[in-house]
């Protein structure tokens, strides 16, 4: 009996496996899920490590936002071992002027008045614009931004802020890849995704309509329909 294939979910910064929840649902099925708790480690190669320590000898990966700047330090140490490749809501380039000052704004508002504010702060510019009312959407994020904490916010923002330019990569993925993104994310845009896409051979592009940035639950059904018709390309590697 032919063994069910692996996806490795990650989640992106001050996320956990509510990120995913439809997906994993919708996706359980046809593959085995797993989800990726980095959240004790500092830099993209201690958290792609883990996962390869724990993974198959083959497996694909789904990264949402630093989840996806994770996928990209796993392929670069393992491209064998990757079947597929999805990226949503992420990007590759190094940390621009003036990044590490604002992060170090939210690092010290989490530490002066805790995870709640940080949330109240954090989360609106990550969702659609009109969205930020919507009481179920919004009350479901502050909630996982609560169950981090400082600590874990710290370790996550200095492995974002190591972080190498994993453009050059792009050119080198020969194995079915989904590149996503929310049509109104405001922190990595189409426009930013477009060149990712372009410099993958034979990605495929996606954009979900009516979401911002957290777009595996602003637009739910649409990233596990765009997700499953991925898991179903014949792999390569």
């Amino acid at each position: 009996m032919t063994p069910r294939p692996t996806l490795y979910l990650l989640p992106g910064l001050l996320c956990d496996a509510v990120i995913w929840a439809h997906q994993s649902t919708a996706l359980e099925q046809d593959c085995e899920i797993r989800i990726a708790d980095y959240t004790a480690f500092d830099t993209f190669a201690a958290m792609a490590q883990a996962v390869l320590d724990a993974a198959p000898e083959r497996f694909s990966l789904a990264g949402h936002s630093m989840g996806g700047r994770v996928a990209l330090e796993i392929f670069r140490r393992a491209p064998q071992r990757i079947e597929r490749l999805a990226l949503l809501d992420t990007g590759t380039h190094p940390p621009r002027e003036g990044e590490a000052e604002k992060r170090q704004e939210l690092i010290d508002l989490a530490d002066r008045a805790g995870m709640a504010a940080l949330a109240d702060r954090w989360l609106p510019p990550m969702v659609h614009p009109e969205r930020t009312e919507d009481p179920e959407l919004m009350a479901g994020l502050r909630a996982m931004v609560q169950r981090m904490s400082p600590n874990i916010f710290r370790r996550q923002v200095a492995a974002l802020l190591g972080r190498p330019d994993a453009g050059p990569l792009l050119a080198h993925i020969r194995c079915p890849t989904l590149i996503g993104v929310g049509r109104q994310d405001r922190w990595s845009p189409p426009a930013q995704h477009e060149p990712i896409a372009a410099a993958v051979p034979q990605a495929r592009y996606a954009i979900f309509e009516d979401s911002g940035h957290m777009a595996p639950v602003e637009a739910p059904q649409a990233v596990s329909k765009a997700l499953r018709e991925w898991m179903l390309e014949p792999a390569g590697g």
